[in-house]
C-alpha cells in the first residue's frame, strides 16, 4: 500500500475504487441521514427544516413534479446544518454531479428568489431575484420558491414521510455523476 499517491499503483487503486463504488451506491441513504439532522435544529420557524423540507418537496410531489425536482424540493436547504449563511451553494454543490444545471441554479439562488416574501422584516432586498430576470432558469426558481418552498411552513399541512420520496431519491442518485474535471 502506497504512502503517497505517486507511489500508488493500478493495483493499489482498484481495491479503493470498489469501496468507493459501494459507497457511492448509498449515497441516497447518506444525503438522508444528514437531512435528518435539519429536525435537530430549532430556528423558530413554525415547523423545524426537516419537516420543511418533507413538505417542500410533497407539495411539489402533489403539484406533479418529476423525480429530479421532488429530490430538489426535499434537499434545497440540506446545507442549513453546515452552512447556514450560504446554504444554497453548499447544496447545489452536493447535488449537481446528479441534477441538471438548471436545477443546480435554482438550489444555489432559491434563498434570493424566497427574500421576496420576507427580506423587508431582515434588513435584506426583497427584489434581489430581479437581478436574474433574464436567466434562463429564473422562471423554475420563481415557481419552486413561490408555490413550494415559501408555503413549506405550516405546522398543520398534510406532510408526507420520507418514505413517500425514496423513488425519486433512488432514481436520482443512481444516475451516474458527472466527473470532476
Amino acid at each position: 500500500m502506497f504512502r503517497h499517491f505517486d507511489e500508488s499503483t493500478a493495483a493499489d487503486w482498484k481495491p479503493i475504487n470498489e469501496k468507493f463504488d459501494l459507497f457511492q451506491k448509498g449515497i441516497a441513504g447518506q444525503m438522508i441521514a444528514h437531512l435528518e439532522l435539519l429536525a435537530t435544529h430549532d430556528l423558530g420557524y413554525p415547523v423545524d427544516r426537516y419537516v420543511h423540507s418533507l413538505q417542500t418537496a410533497t407539495r411539489a410531489m402533489r403539484d406533479g413534479a418529476d423525480d429530479e425536482m421532488i429530490v430538489v424540493a426535499l434537499l434545497h436547504d440540506i446545507g442549513d446544518t453546515l452552512a447556514p449563511i450560504n446554504h444554497g451553494p453548499f447544496a447545489a454543490a452536493m447535488l449537481a454531479p446528479y441534477i441538471s444545471a438548471e436545477n443546480v441554479w435554482l438550489v444555489e439562488h432559491h434563498e434570493e428568489f424566497q427574500q421576496l416574501f420576507y427580506a423587508e422584516y431582515c434588513g435584506g432586498d426583497k427584489h434581489a431575484r430581479e437581478q436574474y430576470r433574464d436567466h434562463p432558469a429564473f422562471a423554475i426558481t420563481a415557481k419552486f420558491t413561490d408555490e413550494w418552498d415559501q408555503k413549506a411552513f405550516d405546522p398543520d399541512y398534510d406532510t408526507l414521510p420520507i418514505t413517500a420520496f425514496l423513488p425519486a431519491l433512488e432514481t436520482v442518485f443512481s444516475r451516474a455523476p458527472w466527473s470532476v474535471k
